[in-house]
């Protein structure tokens, strides 16, 4: 496997090739992390789809470029146009996003393919880790790491929209409840429970019931297929990674140590070591194109079929 100073020498060699051949159709990130991305599906003998945001190498692109939303369908439709079946691997590198969106993109790909398993090189948080969830099996390095999938809510606020766990608000409205027992107090919450718009208690309710029945539903028809215990296992899972309280960090990284424990399948990128180097080649090329491009968000196929979004 080529480190990352050998692909960046590669890189350059190829920049020289294209300057000295003049105006090339396609630009030297892409022939370099096609390459790769290539090698690999004919490795595994699998259809192959990356699906990266460049939340860490363009943090400032807007955070609905960068995050997952229903706008991402157009990618997921145009790369899984011709593409083969019935298995893939799916790579994923985000910080998450929409749970509507990823229950409609996952129901999208089972139309398309028997055997989805999600590859995470570094990071698949939230959102992402609710698509991780809904494959069959998730392929994890020691480095890689999932995420909870406590619903964070958008507040409007005379400063400007602030975004929250949702358990956090719940937690803070029946600490309010219980301070306000004391009349001296009330001066002091006023101003915090003016935020407390109409419905919001209930819409924290909802999206965190939403994001783990997503989670459930997967698991049981996927991943724990064929388990006389999959409905049981699945709400148990799901109710783990959902739980803020456990985790006080929406960021908090679920190594795949802790979701084994919760029976999640995860093979060890470790244990095969020729998949390990292709998947570590794709993924640093991957990267050196959102760096190089200043690119919000990528979706390829191993076709060379490609959806972006500019940062």
């Amino acid at each position: 496997m080529p480190n990352w100073g050998e692909l960046q020498e590669e890189l350059a060699g190829i920049q020289e090739q294209v300057a000295a051949q003049g105006v090339a159709d396609v630009a030297p990130a892409d022939i370099l992390r096609r390459k790769y991305l290539t090698m690999l599906s004919q490795q595994t003998e699998r259809a192959t789809i990356l699906y990266y945001s460049g939340f860490q190498q363009n943090p400032g692109a807007a955070p609905v470029a960068l995050s997952v939303t229903t706008a991402d369908m157009n990618g997921f439709m145009l790369t899984c146009s011709g593409l083969d079946g019935p298995h893939l691997d799916l790579f994923l590198h985000s910080p998450g996003g929409d749970p509507d969106a990823v229950e409609q993109i996952c129901s999208y790909l089972r139309t398309r393919f028997d055997h989805i398993r999600a590859i995470v090189p570094l990071n698949a948080m939230s959102a992402a880790t609710m698509m991780a969830l809904s494959a069959d099996e998730i392929l994890m390095g020691a480095h890689s790491q999932l995420g909870p999938i406590d619903p964070q809510m958008t507040i409007g606020m005379p400063e400007g929209p602030r975004t929250y766990s949702a358990q956090a608000i719940k937690d803070q409205f029946a600490l309010a409840v219980e301070d306000c027992k004391d009349p001296s107090k009330l001066n002091a919450w006023i101003p915090i429970l003016r935020s407390f718009a109409p419905g919001l208690l209930a819409a924290c309710d909802h999206a965190s019931e939403r994001a783990r029945n997503i989670v459930a539903d997967a698991l049981r028809d996927y991943m724990f297929k064929g388990d006389d215990q999959a409905e049981g296992k699945a709400h148990a899972a799901a109710e783990w990674f959902g739980d803020a309280a456990r985790f006080l960090s929406h960021g908090h990284p679920v190594r795949r140590e802790a979701a084994r424990e919760q029976g999640i399948v995860i093979q060890d990128l470790e244990g095969q070591p020729d998949l390990q180097d292709a998947v570590l080649s794709v993924h640093h090329s991957t990267i050196i194109t959102l760096a190089n491009w200043g690119l919000a968000k990528l979706v390829e196929n191993n076709n060379g079929q490609v959806w972006s979004l500019a940062g």
